[in-house]
C-alpha cells in the first residue's frame, strides 16, 4: 500500500485506482496531525534561539527587536516531525517575549498553546519570569511540554546537575513533573541535544488531543496587516473548526456590540496556500470587507449570525497561593485568546476571594467581548501589573435578577462539564419560556446536531 499525506483533512482517505494486470492498487490519503507548542520562560534564557535552532526560522521580524536583542512580540515558526509510527505532523511554533513588560503580548499567543517548552537557562537556572509564565501555563491548564535547560555549553557538568535538581523541585506535582514529563539540556549555538529534544518533541505531539474541526469556526486576530496585491489579512490559531476559503464570517469586537461581515479571499497554513484551515494550525486569512483600521488584535472571527458579545461572564477563578486576597468590586485586567479588557470582580456582600482556592463569581467588562463556556482566562493586578490567577468562563449570558442559591447551584451544574447537565439547567432556568436551538448554539458554542443529540 502506498500513502499519500495530505496536509489538510481529518480522516484518511482509501482511493482504489484503476487494476492493472489483475492486481488492484489502494492509496492512503492521511491527514496532517497539527499542534501548536509555545515557549515560556525569563528574558535573555534563549528562547528565540532554540526556535531558531529547531527550525531555521528566526522569529524576531521587528526592526526594535533585531536591534535590541530581545523578542518583543509574539514570532512564528513551523516545524515537521512525524510521530514513531510515521503518522504526520506539523507543529506550530509561537515564540513569546521574556520581559515582564511585555506579558501581555506574551498572553495574546499562549492560549492556543497545546505543548509548551519551558525554557531556562543553564547558567541562570529558575528567575522571575520562569514563574510567571510558568503559572500562566498551570492556570491555562496546558496539558503536555518540555523543559528545556539552554545554554548548556556555558556551565560544567557539577553545575548542570545542580540546576536539574533545582528544575525538578520547582516543576514537581505540576503538567511538567519529571514523572511525567521530559527534560533536556540543549545548546543552541553547538547543536548539542536539538536532535533528542526533536524526538522527544514528536512524541509529546503525538500524545496531544488533537483540537475539534467538526466544532464551530473561531479564530482569536492576533495580527493584522496589508500585503501588496492582496489586502487585509489577519493571522491567528484557529482555536476550534474549520475555515474555506470564500466562507463569509463575522467579527466578533471586544468593545462593539456592531456586527461586521468580511469574506475569506484566501487561506494561509504555515505560510502555504490552502484550501482550508483546520482547528489547531497558525492560519492567515486574506478578508475582503474591512480594512486594517477596522480590525486588530483581540478580535475574534466566527460564524456569521452565530454568536454574542456580552459585558457580563460567570467564571469559576481560582488565584494563585501567592496571591493577596481579592475583596469584592476589585478592578483587574482579563485576558481571553488574544483579548484584553478591564473587568470587575463582583463576589457578592461581605465575600473574598481567598488565594489557592477556588471562587464562583461575575465578571463585569468594560467592553463587550466574545466568551464560550471553556474558555480560559488569566487574571492580572490592575496595578503594579502581576498575574493574581485565571479560571474559565461557565456563562456569559447571566440573567438579571437571579436569586443567589438558585444561581450558585445552576453555575455548579454548568462546571460539571456533563453536557445532559449543562442543558437541562440551561433549559430549567428559562422556565415555561424555552429556548430555541440558536439561542443555546449562542449560549454554548455547541453545534445544533450536538444539542440535538443531547437533547
Amino acid at each position: 500500500m502506498l500513502s499519500i499525506v495530505l496536509g489538510q483533512g481529518e480522516h484518511p482517505v482509501f482511493w482504489k485506482l484503476p487494476s492493472e494486470n489483475g492486481i488492484a492498487l489502494w492509496l492512503t490519503l492521511v491527514p496532517m496531525k497539527s499542534v501548536i507548542v509555545g515557549t515560556a520562560g525569563h528574558i535573555d534564557h534563549g528562547k528565540t534561539a532554540l526556535v531558531r535552532a529547531l527550525t531555521g526560522i528566526d522569529t524576531d521580524r521587528l526592526e526594535e527587536e533585531k536591534r535590541r536583542g530581545i523578542t518583543i512580540d509574539l514570532g512564528f515558526a513551523h516545524l515537521d516531525l512525524p510521530a514513531a509510527d510515521g503518522t504526520p505532523q506539523r507543529l506550530g511554533l509561537v515564540d513569546v517575549p521574556g520581559h515582564e513588560r511585555f506579558v501581555r503580548n506574551m498572553l495574546a499567543g499562549v492560549g492556543g498553546m497545546d505543548l509548551v517548552l519551558l525554557v531556562i537557562a543553564a547558567d541562570a537556572s529558575i528567575q522571575p519570569q520562569t514563574r510567571e509564565h510558568f503559572e500562566i501555563c498551570r492556570l491555562l491548564q496546558v496539558q503536555r511540554g518540555i523543559t528545556v535547560l539552554t545554554k548548556a555549553d556555558l556551565v560544567d557538568a557539577e553545575t548542570l546537575d545542580v540546576v536539574r535538581l533545582e528544575v525538578e523541585e520547582f516543576v514537581q506535582g505540576s503538567f511538567l513533573d519529571m514523572r511525567r514529563s521530559p527534560l533536556v539540556a540543549v545548546s543552541a549555538k553547538t547543536g548539542m541535544g536539538i536532535p533528542d529534544l526533536k524526538r522527544l518533541l514528536a512524541a509529546e505531539a503525538a500524545l496531544a488531543t488533537a483540537r475539534d474541526s467538526s466544532a464551530l469556526a473561531r479564530l482569536p486576530i492576533d495580527r493584522v496587516f496589508t500585503m501588496k496585491g492582496f489586502g487585509t489579512v489577519v493571522t491567528g490559531t484557529l482555536v476550534s473548526g474549520t475555515v474555506h476559503a470564500e466562507d463569509e464570517l463575522e467579527v466578533y469586537s471586544a468593545g462593539s456590540n456592531s456586527t461586521r461581515r468580511v469574506r475569506v479571499r484566501g487561506i494561509q497554513v504555515h505560510g502555504a496556500a490552502a484550501d482550508q484551515a483546520i482547528a489547531g494550525q497558525r492560519t492567515a486569512l486574506n478578508l475582503a470587507g474591512a480594512t486594517i483600521e477596522e480590525l486588530a488584535r483581540g478580535m475574534m472571527l466566527g460564524p456569521v449570525r452565530t454568536f454574542r458579545t456580552s459585558q457580563r461572564v460567570d467564571v469559576a477563578m481560582t488565584l494563585l497561593p501567592s496571591a493577596k486576597a481579592l475583596k469584592n468590586r476589585t478592578r483587574v485586567h482579563l485576558h481571553a485568546h488574544t483579548m484584553e479588557a478591564i473587568a470587575e470582580i463582583v463576589l457578592g456582600e461581605g465575600k473574598q476571594a481567598l488565594p489557592g482556592t477556588e471562587t464562583l463569581a461575575r465578571l463585569r467588562l468594560s467592553e463587550p467581548a466574545l466568551l464560550l463556556p471553556g474558555d480560559r482566562f488569566i487574571l492580572r493586578q490592575f496595578s503594579p501589573l502581576v498575574t493574581l490567577g485565571g479560571g474559565v468562563a461557565l456563562d456569559a449570558v447571566p440573567l438579571p435578577k437571579a436569586k443567589k442559591d438558585t444561581l450558585e447551584v445552576f453555575l455548579r451544574q454548568l462546571h460539571s462539564g456533563d453536557p445532559e447537565k449543562i442543558l437541562l439547567a440551561r433549559l430549567g432556568r428559562r422556565g415555561a419560556t424555552g429556548l430555541a436551538i440558536d439561542e443555546i448554539v449562542a449560549e454554548t458554542g455547541w453545534r445544533p446536531q450536538f444539542i440535538a443529540n443531547t437533547l
